[in-house]
């Protein structure tokens, strides 16, 4: 009795000693989660609305799961919408039109909803402004006070060095 308590015991410390602790801090979306520097534009119009490059953010929603924020911060278009990400491949896409968390009804300051599609992060294969190799981000954006416009939203990770902010 006293040999199966001990084996049971050993059994039990193993697999709880071997399951991996996630870093504290760690969030699911910590590959995709990072502040970009990008344009937005339109076939054979770079930076169409003439703002240059634009800080927009990735992070992780509150549940924690395979949702993802992307948001601009109110600095370009005014958007900030959820979408389903897949961490493995560093893609992203909104399967319909996504509600726009800065929309305000009756207001036409921003736009009601927004399609994301081809959402993608390339892992180190850009140059930073000043020449630091850096993730890339793509993606395009359909709004809904501009329908049938597609814009193509591209960029590069902000680094944090003062000599890559624009």
């Amino acid at each position: 009795m006293k040999k199966s308590i001990l084996i049971i015991s050993a059994s039990i410390f193993v697999l709880i000693s071997c399951q991996k602790a996630p870093k504290p801090g760690e969030t699911s979306a910590v590959k995709m989660a990072n502040e970009w520097w990008v344009t937005l534009d339109q076939p054979g119009q770079p930076d169409v609305f003439g703002i240059g490059h634009l800080r927009i953010l990735t992070y992780n929603t509150s549940t924690n799961d395979n949702q993802l924020w992307v948001d601009d911060d109110k600095q370009g278009y005014g958007f900030k919408v959820k979408t389903t990400a897949d961490y493995t491949n560093l893609t992203f896409v909104s399967a319909a039109a996504a509600a726009n968390e800065y929309f305000v009804p009756g207001s036409t300051s921003f736009p009601a909803t927004v399609i994301l599609t081809e959402g993608k992060i390339f892992s180190k294969t850009a140059h930073s402004k000043a020449g630091n190799i850096a993730d890339s981000i793509h993606m395009k954006l359909e709004f809904s006070d501009d329908p049938g416009t597609i814009y193509e939203m591209n960029g590069v990770e902000r680094t944090r060095f003062p000599q890559d902010d624009y």
